[in-house]
C-alpha cells in the first residue's frame, strides 16, 4: 500500500508532528510504501527521527512569508499560495500514483480532495470542531474565523473518510455519515513508571493562547504560599515566552517556576515529576495528558473541547474542572500536592487506562480504516 501524508508546514517539534512520525514508522515497519510532503521545510531535517525508508517531498510553498502581513494583504498572498500548492501537489501526486492520501486539515484541506489522481482521499483533525472560533481573535479576523469553521463542515463531507481524535468532538459535527473515531496513541511505551516522590508538578506544550499557561502560572502563584516546596517546570517554546517570563517575575515564582527548553527525551521529565497540569482553551486530544498517564502520573486538567474528557474519569486517574475555573483548579490542585496516597491511587489508574490507546490498538483502527476505504465502490 502506498500512502501520502501532507503537512502543510514544518515537520517540527510539534505534537501533531510526533504522532505522525509515530504512524508512519509504523506502517513503514509493515512494509507499506509511506511518504510524507510539507510545504516550508527549506532543507530543515525532521525533528523526530523518520524510518529510512519513508521519502520526504518539500513542495517550497513557503506559507510563512505571508505571516505578518495586514488583512487584505494577507487574504491576497494567501490565495496566491493556495493556487501554487494546489499545482505544485497535483503534480506530485499524479507522479507517486499513492493508494490513499492524507490531509492533517490544513491549508491544503480545500482542495485536496480534488486532486484526480486515483488516490482516496482521508481528512484527519488534530484539534476540535471549535478550534477556529476559539483562537480568540476580534473584529474582521473573528468574522473569517467564524466563515471558516462553516467551511470546515462542507469540506470535511468531500473526502473519503473523515477522523476526528474522540467521541466528544464526533458529536459536535454532527451526522456525517464519513467520520470516524480514532485516537491518537501513545508516543512511547515508557521503560518504568513515575515514583512519584519528587515534589515537581509538569505541563507541555507550546507557549500560545490556545495553552493557557497564562493561567496556569496564576494558578500556581495562588497555590505557592502552602506548597513553597514544590516546584512547577513547564516545557515548551513560542510566542508567549516573554510575557510568561514577565508573569513568572511579577509574581515572585522565580524559585518555583520554570520554563524549559523543548526536550526530545520527554519520558524522562514525566517520569522525574508528580503530577500533570494542564490548562489548554481548546485541545484536539492532549499527547501530553497521554504521556503522562502513560508514565503514572496523576492528571488535572480543564475540561476543555476536546480530549480531557474522553482521557481522565474525574476522581478516579485525575481531575476534571470546568473550563477557566481557577478557583476550582486550585483546590484540587492542593488537594492533590498534599496527599500523596491520592497522587498514587490515580497515578496507577491511569497506568491501566492508558493501555486504551496503545500503539498497537489504535495503529489496527488505521490499518482497518484503509482497507475498508480501498474497498469501498
Amino acid at each position: 500500500m502506498k500512502i501520502i501524508y501532507n503537512i502543510a508546514g514544518l515537520f517540527n517539534a510539534g505534537g501533531m508532528e510526533r504522532v505522525l512520525t509515530n504512524k508512519a514508522n509504523y506502517l513503514a515497519d509493515l512494509g507499506h510504501e509511506v511518504m510524507i510532503v510539507t510545504t516550508d521545510q527549506k532543507n530543515r531535517e525532521p525533528y523526530f527521527e523518520l524510518n529510512k525508508a519513508i521519502k520526504h517531498i518539500d513542495l517550497g510553498v513557503d506559507y510563512q512569508e505571508i505571516q505578518g502581513l495586514g488583512l487584505v494583504s494577507k487574504i491576497m498572498a494567501y490565495r496566491r499560495k493556495q493556487h501554487i500548492h494546489k499545482n505544485k501537489l497535483k503534480v506530485v501526486l499524479e507522479e507517486l500514483k499513492a493508494d490513499i492520501v492524507i490531509s492533517m486539515f490544513d491549508h491544503d484541506v480545500s482542495f485536496l480532495y480534488k486532486v484526480g489522481d486515483g488516490s482516496k482521499k482521508i481528512v484527519e483533525i488534530h484539534f476540535s470542531r471549535f478550534k477556529r472560533l476559539q483562537y480568540g481573535r476580534k473584529g474582521w479576523w473573528r468574522i473569517i474565523d467564524k466563515l471558516r469553521s462553516d467551511r470546515d463542515m462542507q469540506v470535511a463531507k468531500k473526502y473519503d473518510r473523515f477522523v476526528v481524535l474522540t467521541e466528544e468532538d464526533k458529536g459536535y459535527w454532527g451526522d456525517l455519515d464519513n467520520m470516524e473515531v480514532i485516537p491518537n496513541a501513545n508516543s512511547f511505551v515508557p521503560t518504568t513508571l513515575a515514583e512519584l516522590n519528587n515534589k515537581v508538578a509538569i505541563a507541555v506544550g507550546r507557549y500560545d493562547y490556545q495553552k493557557g499557561f497564562d493561567d496556569l502560572i496564576k494558578i500556581w502563584a495562588m497555590v505557592q504560599p502552602g506548597f513553597q516546596d514544590w516546584e512547577l517546570k513547564v516545557y515548551g517554546t513560542g510566542d508567549m515566552e516573554a510575557e510568561l517570563k514577565s508573569m513568572i517575575k511579577d509574581l515572585d515564582l522565580d524559585r518555583n517556576v520554570q520554563l524549559c527548553e523543548p526536550i526530545k527525551n520527554i519520558e524522562e521529565a514525566y517520569l522525574n515529576s508528580s503530577i500533570y497540569l494542564m490548562t489548554s482553551r481548546y485541545e484536539g486530544l492532549p499527547m501530553a495528558l497521554l504521556e503522562a498517564q502513560a508514565c503514572g502520573l496523576p492528571l488535572l486538567s480543564y475540561a476543555c473541547k476536546c480530549g480531557p474528557r474522553d482521557i481522565i474519569e474525574d476522581g478516579r486517574n485525575g481531575y476534571l474542572v470546568p473550563q477557566g475555573n481557577k478557583v476550582d483548579f486550585v483546590g484540587r490542585l492542593r488537594e492533590m500536592l498534599s496527599n500523596d496516597a491520592l497522587r498514587r491511587e490515580m497515578g496507577k489508574e491511569g497506568r491501566l487506562r492508558s493501555q486504551r490507546f496503545s500503539e498497537e490498538v489504535v495503529m489496527q483502527q488505521w490499518t482497518k480504516l484503509f482497507d475498508d476505504v480501498l474497498n469501498q465502490s
